[in-house]
């Protein structure tokens, strides 16, 4: 067993010490949107029943996250109606789904928008569609209210989550240091948002080798630094700067600006953009149809999904791409796309800590925390008092092999994990059991694409992402890792690259 993994079992089972005290407000809950027992009758190549209808249409669109959701969108604004999307959940979203209780809403993954920049023309344009730009200008109830973010340190809490207290002058240093390195690849333009407008081969060094290998050779080596680099690393990857790209480490950092408004935030987090989406092109959406078989049949394709097949030209896969191989007759196994497993919970709250502060925050985090901290759903309420709150709690399974954590993840029971989540919470909120009156957990053994050494400039990952023809891959994952900007991206361009063969076949789309 690898020193990562027995370090987080360790820290895993170190959780459960400490059950409920007599006493304690009793805490209910459940695991909610579980759907890996289908993708495992998929990997396990299970039989499924034959169709019983047959229904035409032009394009399918196969998943029903950000990806396929603005495939639709971008085909539907065009004048294109001759489509479906199929979604294997009940629930559209993927992992900007949301819930909702008698408080708030809530998001069950995804939460926020960095401000897109110049480059992210499909991001802004969607968001003139939904009102959030305005005549050039961010609409003020969209963005996140201060204070925004906050980190427990040395036992206090500090504005901001990167480490500002405590530094010593070599600490210091190295965060001057690495910012001057940062503007420096910021300034090549190399690094954007999309990924895909800036990548240039003369990075591809970077990619060669990990993270945390570069920031060693910088001689950044600052425990606290680190930490930071780490955390940024497991928030937006889900790996650790050890099994993350240089690259993606650094198009972390460079790809944004140093002092951008925002970020864009919602209660339901992302889910308000889902929301949105499906008032545009819900009527299009088919829940619980999860896509078992995809097969040529003549110049198109066949794609069976529940009771029916689907006789289509084009086939847009939003979903997943290592699902593909399960799906596409005669498509190989994928061997560069790597993902991580977490889990986010949502806690009901019947009143706030005595030791959460007088000074309501959005994002809290705890250094040296093997989770990402928890953002708070009533953050964005205009109400002047609020008692009664849900917290959104983060955490991605990082450290060691994606695989054992997927395991771990599935095996372990609701009261294991509830157990974790509130043993985690008590190393700053002490009476949190006090407070919490229901957990819902939600698993993923496959949330997020992981950028691992070697997979940016993956002669497999930019061959999917360029492929031309009557399947188009769509998924956030073919930029190497999972952000909202990078998922309606995919999803836009492969909408539009369909949109162009139509044309092409049919004549104009309007």
């Amino acid at each position: 067993m690898s020193t990562s993994r027995r370090q987080f079992l360790q820290s895993a089972s170190a959780a459960l010490i400490g059950l409920s005290i007599k006493g304690d407000r009793p805490v209910v809950g459940t695991f909610v949107n579980d759907s890996f027992q289908m993708g495992h009758q998929l990997r396990d190549r299970a039989s499924f029943p034959q169709p019983k209808q047959v229904a035409k249409r032009a394009v399918v669109i196969i998943g029903g996250g950000i990806a396929g959701l603005s495939s639709a969108w971008r085909l539907h604004k065009k004048g294109f109606t001759d489509f479906v999307l199929l979604e294997m959940n009940d629930q559209p979203g993927g992992n900007s789904r949301w819930g909702e209780n008698e408080i708030t809403a809530y998001p069950w993954a995804a939460h926020y928008v960095p401000v897109p920049g110049p480059k992210a023309v499909y991001v802004r344009e969607l968001f003139e569609d939904l009102g959030v730009l305005k005549n050039g200008q961010w609409e003020e109830r969209y963005l996140c209210f201060t204070p925004q973010e906050r980190l427990f340190l040395y036992g206090r809490w500090q504005e901001g989550i990167e480490p500002a207290v405590g530094l010593t002058p070599g600490d210091r240093d190295q965060f001057r240091r690495l910012e001057d390195r940062i503007h420096e690849f910021r300034a090549t333009g190399q690094f954007t948002v999309p990924m895909e407008i800036g990548l240039s081969d003369t990075t591809e060094d970077l990619d060669q080798l990990s993270f945390a290998d570069w920031l060693r050779a910088q001689r950044m080596d600052s425990r606290i630094l680190n930490w930071y680099m780490n955390y940024c690393c497991r928030d937006d990857y889900g790996a650790t700067t050890n099994n993350t790209s240089a690259w993606a480490g650094i198009q972390y950092f460079a790809s944004r600006e140093p002092e951008e408004k925002g970020p864009l935030t919602w209660p339901e987090g992302n889910g308000w953009i889902v929301r949105r989406l499906l008032e545009r092109v819900g009527s299009f959406v088919e829940t619980n149809r999860m896509v078992h078989k995809i097969s040529r049949r003549g110049k198109g394709f066949s794609v069976l999904a529940g009771d029916t097949e689907y006789q289509t030209e084009f086939i847009i896969f939003a979903a997943p791409t290592f699902l593909a191989s399960y799906l596409v007759e005669g498509m190989a196994p994928l061997h560069d796309f790597e993902y991580s497993p977490w889990l986010t919970a949502n806690l009901t709250l019947e009143h706030y800590p005595d030791s959460y502060g007088t000074d309501p925050t959005w994002d809290s985090v705890f250094m040296e925390s093997p989770t990402l901290g928890y953002v708070d759903a009533t953050h964005q309420s205009v109400r002047s008092h609020v008692e009664r709150t849900v917290w959104t709690f983060y955490w991605a399974l990082a450290d060691g092999l994606p695989s054992e954590n997927r395991q771990l993840l599935l095996n372990k029971d609701w009261n294991y994990w509830k157990e974790a989540i509130l043993h985690d919470l008590e190393r700053v909120h002490h009476d949190i059991r006090k407070c919490v009156s229901r957990i819902d957990i939600m698993r993923m053994g496959h949330a997020m694409a992981r950028p691992k050494v070697g997979a940016i400039f993956s002669a497999e990952r930019r061959n999917l992402a360029k492929a031309h023809g009557r399947i188009l891959f769509a998924n956030s994952d073919l930029s190497g890792f999972s952000i909202f900007e990078e998922a309606q991206y995919r999803g836009v361009n492969a909408a539009d690259r369909v949109l162009s063969q139509v044309a092409g076949a049919h004549g104009p789309t309007h």
